[in-house]
């Protein structure tokens, strides 16, 4: 409760009032209300043909969380991705207001593959991505590889393998973590290349702790499809 208070210290927010209950599970969780300028709201269905695409926080937090249940990680992994997982999105939100995105959504539950869907689909356009350029935890691939993998993200695969066009080999690994789960996972920005090039370089130039990496592009296509290649 001490590292949730210290969080909304950080972003500058305030908690206000609370309730408990009664349960034999540990829970604890947060609502948000908050009031953003019209002129400033950023939905996921902006994305232009030619925008290119950001990813602010590496994958691999729900397979390494699985393995951490199953005691199979390596030390260091859980305050590896509890840093993560702690890590707001304020700075990457801050540059991105800088340069006139286009499109931006969090990668959550759905994984970035499902993301991605949703931004493309809503924006009426097609993303290719680059899964050699996607920002990923260590050790996440060698636990995928293993079979070591959260239900949900098979469930995500399931879901949005009609609108995927993957040239990666069967059973590759890969394909598991762009559609592993996340928690407190990093933004999916879209924006023009120089934009997203001015993204990436301010944040290097500022020590952002975090791996993050330039995945795609937004393409010509049918409404939602990924390609992966």
């Amino acid at each position: 409760m001490r590292g949730g208070l210290d969080k909304i210290k950080e972003a500058g927010a305030l908690l206000v009032g609370g309730h408990s209950i009664e349960d034999p599970e540990l829970k604890y969780g947060l609502s948000v209300t908050g009031v953003v300028h019209p002129n400033r709201v950023l939905l996921n269905s902006g994305a232009r043909v030619g925008d290119l695409l950001l990813l602010t926080k590496p994958l691999g937090t729900g397979i390494l969380s699985t393995a951490l249940k199953g005691g199979l990680a390596a030390r260091g992994t859980e305050a590896m991705i509890t840093q993560v997982m702690a890590t707001l999105n304020r700075e990457a939100a801050q540059l991105m207001q800088t340069v006139g995105a286009h499109a931006c959504t969090d990668i959550t539950g759905f994984g970035l593959v499902g993301h991605l869907y949703e931004m493309a689909y809503a924006s009426r356009v097609a993303i290719r991505i680059d899964s050699r350029a996607v920002p990923i935890l260590p050790e996440t691939l060698h636990h995928a590889s293993m079979g070591i993998i959260p239900e949900g993200a098979h469930k995500n695969k399931a879901f949005y393998a009609p609108h995927m066009k993957s040239s990666l080999e069967e059973l590759d690994p890969m394909e598991m973590v762009l559609v592993d789960p996340q928690t407190s996972g990093g933004l999916l920005i879209a924006a023009s290349p120089e934009g997203i090039n001015s993204i990436a370089d301010r944040l290097g130039k500022r020590d952002y702790p975090l791996d993050f990496g330039i995945i795609g592009e937004v393409v010509a296509g049918k409404s939602g499809t990924i390609e992966i290649m």
